[in-house]
């Protein structure tokens, strides 16, 4: 097994990055408040200072359906300059392996079920989240490019939907389960409204962002190939399961109202992992979906008031 002795992680101090650092103490956690990695400068200064062996590029600018359709400039234009600055500063640095994330968003609206990874350019991504969309596919193509000129250790790695502690809970930034949490936490604390978007019909996979860490650390020591890697637990649930669950672990015997006027996104988008399981991860490393939400559910009620996308 390879061994990396300094491991630089950027996007530190959000969800993913804080799951890291139970796992791997002694890396290097980078946030916005150490280096604006939109400033290609920013960026290149503070990679020569640290030298690290191994990066695991998390860094991106992120929000739900909702904010992905009203600033779909601002996401393009952030997470090109973040992936550019981020790629060119591991090269410059001589850097022995960069592994990026990118979304399962970079699929073509009209790709095949269920999503493999040779299908990620063969068409346009749906039209909510377009733009960034192609900022991730871009990863890809940059990743590539510098393995084939410059003879770089990149890979990129496709996680599906990720919750955790320490998420966004930004009721116009956040994903879904992070907003479902909030909501029927307020609807049942202060007897708020409790909205959600859609019909609760959808379907997604989930994985827990201990679970996806840990993925990340198992491909970052065992896979070096440039093709992509779908990499999450592959189990559909519907939002309306989702929510039943949130519903029952905070027992909010209150009403539920579904806005169908408000983005809902694609209706499912299920991702094949079988280049993950062939490389030895197996089913069983993931961690129970119920057991996962009430860690959560109760993180967030403990945290209410200093939680991301709350305090103000």
């Amino acid at each position: 097994m390879k061994k990396y002795d300094k491991i630089l992680v950027t996007g530190g101090s959000g969800m993913i990055g804080t799951a890291l650092k139970s796992l791997i103490p002694d890396a290097i956690f980078l946030s916005s408040k150490d280096a604006d990695l939109r400033s290609p400068e920013e960026a290149s200064k503070i990679f020569q200072f640290y030298k690290p062996d191994a990066v695991i590029h998390l860094a991106a600018r992120v929000g739900g359906v909702k904010a992905n359709m009203q600033h779909m400039g601002d996401f393009c234009y952030d997470n090109i300059l973040i992936n550019t600055n981020v790629i060119e500063s591991c090269r410059k640095s001589s850097v022995k392996k960069l592994l990026s994330t990118l979304s399962t968003c970079v699929y073509p609206h009209a790709a095949s079920y269920p999503l493999t990874e040779e299908q990620i350019h063969n068409g346009v991504p749906h039209h909510s989240n377009y733009a960034y969309a192609y900022a991730k596919r871009m990863i890809d193509v940059q990743s590539r490019a510098y393995r084939q000129q410059y003879g770089c250790n990149f890979i990129t790695t496709i996680p599906n939907n990720v919750f955790g502690l320490h998420d966004n809970f930004d009721l116009e930034d956040s994903h879904v389960i992070p907003a479902m949490v909030r909501k029927i936490y307020e609807a049942k604390t202060f007897g708020k409204p409790a909205v959600l978007w859609g019909d609760g019909s959808a379907l997604r996979e989930f994985t827990y962002s201990l679970d996806m860490s840990k993925i990340i650390l198992f491909l970052l020591n065992k896979y070096d190939s440039p093709e992509p890697i779908n990499i999450g637990n592959t189990m559909e649930y519907s939002i309306k399961e989702i929510c039943d669950m949130i519903i029952e672990i905070y027992e909010y015997d209150g009403e539920i109202e579904w806005d169908t006027s408000g983005p809902a996104g694609q209706y499912r988008k299920p991702s094949c992992s079988k280049k993950l399981l062939q490389l030895g991860w197996t089913k069983e490393n993931y961690t129970d979906l119920y057991s996962s939400l009430e860690k959560v559910c109760n993180w967030f009620e403990q945290n209410y008031y200093c939680a991301r996308g709350v305090k103000g």
